[in-house]
């Protein structure tokens, strides 16, 4: 019986579901090749439906309750359901009748649905062809505070139709915006859906409007830090703080420092910081991080001028706190420090100067007759110089004891506190990326620095105390110093991962943090690394691949060695002869083995070893006891395990014995003899050999792959399509 042709399946059919409220669902094959307006014309036929052209297809799933147009419908597939609604023109104008003519209830009840479907953008792009938006923010700017419902759909319904971005921010007016200002300050006084509404509103006109003014004048910052107060909702916190972050990046120097000043206040920083944030909450609170942080770029790229007399007061004082032990008297001798050429020396002429670059030298400045030249690299600029004064005057102990320790030390390990100090800045303003906008997707916010009024320079207080110490654990010198900010950075780095609540938190844990926990870390990830990316399908297969290649790289240069020979010392019945010695090395053709008596100091030439044995005369290597001369050992001293011995066909002789100086020799010259009789070399130096080149081929292939994950498996091959009937749009 010929078995019967199963029908070919046409990739281009869809089979789904239509529903309709209060009618059975109609199971219908859709072809994505024709027009939905077809298909729509049948449905409500079938239906009993004639207008169908006030009809559209809608997705009914949880997460997705789009209409369907030509452009998505690709994302129709088998099984799906569909509805069978008003078309987005006719809910657009029904909607709009309602808004104009309907009684309160009735308008609440649209606006909660127009709040839904204003989120879908062909909708959205009927709803504001019809005038819509003109109509909501009427309502929004005439509504009464009684009627809450329509207020608070309203403002909703509003938000969601800008969100697709067709309508500029310049066509509210001013009445409107300070409708949204008059809701954000009495919030107290609506329903928390209208503040949250309405604050996002605000954020938008400072980001995108010329009427970000009119926002700036009229919101005080306290009106944004009382919507930071417990009790109000998660969203109402997080689009206050997404204002505040507009209007900080639309203020002048001046106003930003006072928003930041403001802001630094305890209770409003422990309000920023409270429990349950959620994703889009920590990126506003990374945002307002990065910009209040970011108000240190001014100082970091600054120069020190040579006028700068504040700043040559600092260096001043770095040394006086310092050394006041060693020169209580040197405060009298400022007056003799030139401001430009000498930057902070004292002329070191006449009996009553003191000559200062010793100490600041001690301090560990590179240029110690004029220190002022060190911080004229930006960055890190003059912002190194506040962070160094502010150490020294907040934690005058250890930066005393810091400075003493090395400046005293008599070795090349002292750690130049100057010098690490300036660099550290450095590098703390390129971890936390000062002078760089907000990243639009990154959460990197730490709380730690909120929870202190000068968070960068108690950062930098920590920072420079875990410095000094793994300096001393590395035993560091000046050639060690990018080795040791190395570690000091992924010493940060990887503490800042861990979120430390607060400055305290983050010392514990940087603390916990040493050179060798660091060290022992690197080595773990080196390791699981290299052992996850040893078992990926593709990296075994690059192994077996070139196997062959390092194999044969090792036969040849153990037959090199063979070429060039050794000196053997004689054994009779496992007992060395004195002064006894013969020579045996390979011909280059790798043919012939030669080998004859030697003395103990010249290397014989091929042609002056008269014996020889050819390579297809051999055959078989015996090793340790097996080896004849081995055999009749008298002492427990005989080097058996270096005994080696090659069988052949001969007259007079049935082995040529080996007994090698050391290990390495034994297994090249096995290796070797295995090799010439095309067998596999068995030593334990092979395999050493073979797993070091293999490890170092594969690190060698892979440079390119540096921070890539391997996955172990690789991607399954799809499987092939019911037909090849491909279509191609131009």
């Amino acid at each position: 019986m010929i078995p019967k042709k199963m029908p070919v399946k046409d990739a281009h059919i869809v089979k789904i579901a239509v529903e309709r409220e209060n009618h059975i669902a109609q199971l219908i094959n859709l072809d994505q090749r024709h027009p939905l307006a077809s298909k729509i014309q049948e449905i409500c036929s079938s239906w009993g439906i004639s207008d169908h052209q006030n009809y559209a297809l809608q997705f009914c799933e949880t997460n997705n309750m789009k209409y369907v147009t030509e452009k998505n419908r690709n994302e129709i597939k088998n099984g799906s359901v569909l509805r069978l609604q008003y078309s987005p023109s006719k809910t657009a104008s029904d909607t709009l009748e309602t808004l104009i003519n309907g009684v309160p209830l009735d308008k609440a009840q649209r606006l909660k649905e127009l709040s839904s479907l204003s989120m879908d953008h062909t909708f959205a792009l009927e709803f504001i062809k019809e005038k819509g938006l003109d109509i909501l923010i009427k309502m929004i700017e005439d509504v009464n505070q009684k009627d809450e419902d329509i207020l608070k759909y309203s403002l909703a319904s509003f938000v969601e139709l800008m969100e697709h971005g067709t309508v500029s921010w310049e066509v509210p007016e001013s009445s409107f915006v300070a409708r949204n200002i008059e809701i954000v300050r009495n919030f107290q006084k609506y329903p928390p859906k209208c503040g949250e509404s309405a604050l996002s509103n605000l954020e938008n006109i400072v980001q995108s409007s010329s009427k970000y003014v009119l926002v700036a004048e009229e919101i005080k910052l306290q009106d944004i830090l009382h919507l930071l107060q417990d009790g109000n909702s998660p969203v109402m916190r997080q689009n206050a703080i997404a204002l505040l972050n507009a209007l900080f990046m639309k203020a002048d120097e001046s106003r930003k420092r006072t928003i930041a000043h403001t802001i630094s206040a305890k209770p409003y920083r422990l309000a920023l910081i409270g429990n349950g944030l959620s994703t889009e909450m920590t990126h506003q609170l990374y945002v307002l991080q990065t910009l209040t942080l970011g108000l240190l770029e001014k100082r970091m790229r600054m120069k020190m001028n040579a006028q700068d007399q504040d700043a040559h007061e600092k260096i001043k004082e770095l040394r006086r706190i310092a050394f006041d032990d060693y020169a209580g008297s040197l405060s009298l001798n400022d007056e003799h420090i030139r401001r430009g050429g000498s930057g902070g020396t004292g002329s070191g002429s006449g009996a009553g100067n003191v000559n200062f670059s010793q100490y600041y030298k001690k301090l560990g400045f590179k240029c110690d007759i004029n220190p002022a030249q060190d911080f004229i690299e930006t960055p890190p600029g003059i912002l190194a110089l506040d962070c160094m004064v502010y150490f020294a005057r907040n934690y005058t102990q250890q930066y005393t004891k810091i400075v003493h320790e090395n400046s005293c030390r008599a070795d090349e390990h002292e750690c130049p506190f100057g010098r690490t100090s300036i660099e550290l800045v450095k590098v703390l303003c390129h971890i936390l990326r000062i002078g760089e906008p907000p990243a639009e997707q990154s959460g990197d916010f730490q709380p730690m620095f909120f929870t202190h009024d000068q968070p960068f320079e108690e950062f930098f207080c920590i920072c420079v105390i875990t410095l000094n110490r793994t300096w001393k654990d590395m035993r560091a010198t000046a050639e060690d110093f990018q080795k040791v900010f190395s570690v000091v950075r992924e010493q940060i780095q990887r503490t800042l991962k861990q979120r430390p609540e607060n400055l305290e938190d983050f010392r514990s844990k940087i603390a916990l943090l040493t050179y060798q926990q660091i060290t022992t870390l690197r080595q773990q990830e080196r390791t699981s690394k290299e052992e996850c990316d040893s078992t990926a399908s593709a990296i075994v297969k690059l192994k077996e691949k070139i196997s062959p290649q390092i194999v044969e790289l090792i036969k040849q240069q153990r037959l090199s060695f063979l070429v060039e020979g050794t000196r053997f010392s004689k054994y009779v019945r496992g007992t060395r002869s004195k002064d006894k010695f013969w020579y045996a090395r390979l011909s280059p053709n790798h043919k012939v083995i030669h080998y004859g008596d030697c003395d103990e100091k010249n290397i014989p030439t091929l042609e002056e070893l008269p014996k020889k044995l050819p390579i297809i005369d051999i055959k078989q290597l015996l090793e340790g006891k097996e080896c004849p001369h081995m055999k009749e050992a008298r002492t427990r001293k005989s080097p058996v395990n270096f005994a080696f011995s090659i069988t052949f066909e001969s007259m007079d002789h049935s082995t040529l014995d080996f007994v090698a100086p050391d290990e390495t020799i034994f297994n090249y010259w096995t290796d070797g003899i295995n090799a010439l009789l095309g067998q596999e070399m068995t030593s334990k130096q092979k395999k050493e050999d073979f797993d070091t080149l293999l490890s170092m081929e594969i690190k060698l292939r892979l440079l390119d792959t540096e921070g890539v994950d391997i996955s172990k498996d690789p991607p399954p091959i799809p499987e092939d399509p019911e037909n090849y009937d491909f279509c191609f749009e131009s």
